[in-house]
């Protein structure tokens, strides 16, 4: 990283040169000023390795930079953040592809996106060494995340500190820990991984693999430490399903356990009822449809109100039914489940759930040191742990 430093001071003094100012920063300012350079540049090296395609991105307001200081990188200041990118765009090092935008009626946006120049991209192929392994997860970063609902928007939340959440905290960072310690990979061929990672950078829901993103954060939903705390954020959590077989930790390959009908075992557990042998989704229309069965299901167990109207990730147009038959059709084969369904119930169940996952992986690395790939109520490890039943 000795030459990625080198970069950044040259960078540094080229704008300050351009600057024309007539004091110079203080020492504070000029530490900020150069970390926020390396953060442009450690960014845009990373995209080099995604694609040629890979836009990074920018917040320009200076609210975001103020705001919940909980999940901010006290080293990213507004104002020297904004000086080196609009420094690097002045010297024709970034160009920048899409201005960002804020509703504030909306609470939705845009960040302002950006790609290198020819004339950085050269100065960055003189670094030595992988974007991917050398740029280290930052194992300080707040991991702890709470949601809620403000004006109609999901957004993050500041919390009190607790010995809850310490504990949650010292949980995960033991767990990212030995995360860091090892190297989850896809073996695929470099055609394979430019066709996914041309893919996902055009999915509105995904990102593309950057495999420096090896830590973990957990995201708890409502505004409470009971509700979601699943954990995500970690490159494999935009691997599309397929592509989940190819993964490899260390080299070794792996395998993958999905523990069938996770939810409907839970939802029948907590009411006190028998689930009974027949699986929870092919009861409904024999078997047919099961995994509209299963989205319908989980949709019916998540939401507040009773869903009269069809929730918007469920695609009827390839049945023959509407959602309001689909609905009295779930309802009919979970009379046990009537007083359950609508009552907000499925941030609760996400809650055990990552209960359980927390717990499978604390165990692996405290017994073997050993990685445990949490992909929400599945687990991707190593194959011999799976042959050995030890999960």
């Amino acid at each position: 990283m000795d030459m990625l430093f080198d970069l950044t001071q040259s960078v540094a003094s080229e704008i300050s040169s351009s600057e024309n100012r007539t004091r110079k920063r203080s020492t504070e300012a000029q530490h900020h000023f150069e970390y926020a350079i390396e953060a442009i540049l450690k960014d845009v090296w990373k995209g080099t390795a995604i694609s040629p395609d890979y836009e990074s991105s920018i917040h320009r307001s200076s609210n975001w930079y103020s705001s919940k200081p909980r999940y901010r990188d006290p080293n990213l200041t507004y104002k020297q953040i904004i000086a080196a990118f609009d420094g690097m765009v002045r010297l024709r090092l970034v160009e920048v592809t899409k201005g960002g935008h804020f509703d504030h009626f909306t609470g939705s946006g845009e960040v302002t996106r950006y790609r290198p120049t020819d004339k950085l991209l050269e100065m960055l192929e003189g670094i030595e060494g992988d974007p991917f392994t050398d740029i280290k997860p930052d194992l300080k970063a707040e991991c702890i995340v709470l949601r809620n609902i403000v004006d109609g928007v999901r957004t993050v939340i500041e919390y009190e500190p607790s010995a809850e959440t310490d504990e949650l905290r010292e949980n995960l960072q033991t767990i990212n820990a030995c995360l860091t310690k090892n190297w989850p990979d896809l073996r695929i061929t470099d055609v394979e991984y430019k066709s996914l990672q041309e893919r996902l950078l055009v999915d509105d829901q995904k990102s593309p693999v950057d495999f420096s993103q090896r830590i973990l954060t957990r995201i708890f939903s409502n505004g409470r430490f009971d509700q979601g705390g699943r954990f995500y954020r970690a490159w494999w959590h935009n691997v599309p399903s397929e592509y989940r077989k190819y993964i490899t930790i260390n080299g070794k390959r792996t395998c993958e356990y999905d523990y069938s009908q996770l939810n409907p075992h839970m939802a029948y557990y907590l009411r006190g009822a028998d689930i009974g042998s027949e699986d929870a989704y092919s009861r409904v229309f024999n078997g047919e449809h099961r995994p509209l069965v299963k989205e319908a299901f989980n949709a019916m167990m998540q939401a507040s109100t009773p869903l009269l109207g069809k929730p918007d990730g469920i695609d009827l147009s390839e049945v023959e039914f509407d959602w309001a038959t689909l609905r009295k059709r779930v309802l009919d084969a979970h009379p046990s489940l009537v007083d359950v369904f609508f009552q907000g119930h499925g941030n609760h169940l996400q809650f055990i759930d990552s209960c359980i996952a927390e717990k499978v992986m604390l165990q692996f690395v405290r017994s073997d040191d050993e990685p445990v790939l949490p992909v929400h109520d599945s687990f991707i490890m190593h194959y011999a742990f799976g042959d050995m039943g030890e999960l």
